[in-house]
């Protein structure tokens, strides 16, 4: 077998923002690693679905094309 062909693989800390934290294997330079979403946060892993609404985008969608979808009641 040929020197030097395969990359360092070490172990990686990993950290989410919702503050769970785990190591696994990398070849990334990085041994501290920073995500946004883990399977503890994430909504499939979770069953719960979470709407993050920036800016109130869902309201304003609301109030401009709520009554669109609304059935009439007679």
């Amino acid at each position: 077998m040929k020197k030097d062909t395969h990359p360092d693989y070490h172990a990686v800390n990993v950290s989410c923002s919702c503050g769970n934290k785990f190591t696994t294997s990398s070849v990334m330079a990085k041994t501290d690693f920073t995500i946004e979403v883990c399977s503890e946060c994430h909504p499939f892993y979770t069953g719960k679905q979470k709407i993050v609404d920036t800016a109130g985008r869902v309201d304003k969608f609301n109030q401009k094309y709520g009554n669109m979808f609304k059935r009439a009641t007679s």
